[in-house]
């Protein structure tokens, strides 16, 4: 009875000690003034529960405009900066608001549901404008230049 006593007496200071070490053993919490982590890439993609893209933030290189299929979609060879562009997307996969940005100007288009009702606001080197277009294809551009704008 004596031997059982002692070994259990062993496993228990034997115990003790395993529970010791592993509670010295973990890890820091986590404190709210730390320095978070930075995530870092050259674009980010929002998809929904279907996998579908539903927002996009991307780094546009230097070049000539192009759809995105990678054809060019304008003719006249104009070479444009890089650019930065945040596209929230509708369900039917059509972006509704764009915001772009680059060394020559900034703008924020916002598209209605129904084609082709769209208004842009837009700062291009030294001009600014405010573009609206109805469901009609009616188009009505305000700028600095002429604030009662002009019909096209």
């Amino acid at each position: 009875m004596q031997r059982v006593s002692l070994l259990l007496t062993v496993l228990t200071l034997l115990n003790l000690g395993l529970l010791a070490f592993t509670l010295s053993q973990r890890a820091t919490p986590v404190s709210a003034d730390s320095t978070p982590a930075i995530l870092r890439g050259s674009g980010l993609e929002i998809v929904d529960s279907t996998g579908k893209l539903r927002a996009s933030i991307t780094v546009i290189p230097a070049g000539p405009a192009r759809r995105a299929d990678g054809s060019l979609s304008d003719q006249s060879g104009k070479i444009y900066p890089e650019a930065v562009v945040f596209r929230l997307i509708r369900p039917d996969g059509r972006p509704s608001v764009k915001i772009a940005t680059s060394e020559q100007g900034s703008g924020i288009d916002l598209s209605g549901g129904v084609d082709p009702t769209y208004m842009i606001l837009n700062a291009d080197g030294g001009d600014t404008s405010f573009t609206l277009i109805n469901k009609d294809g009616k188009q009505h551009v305000f700028d600095a230049n002429s604030l009662a704008g002009t019909h096209k």
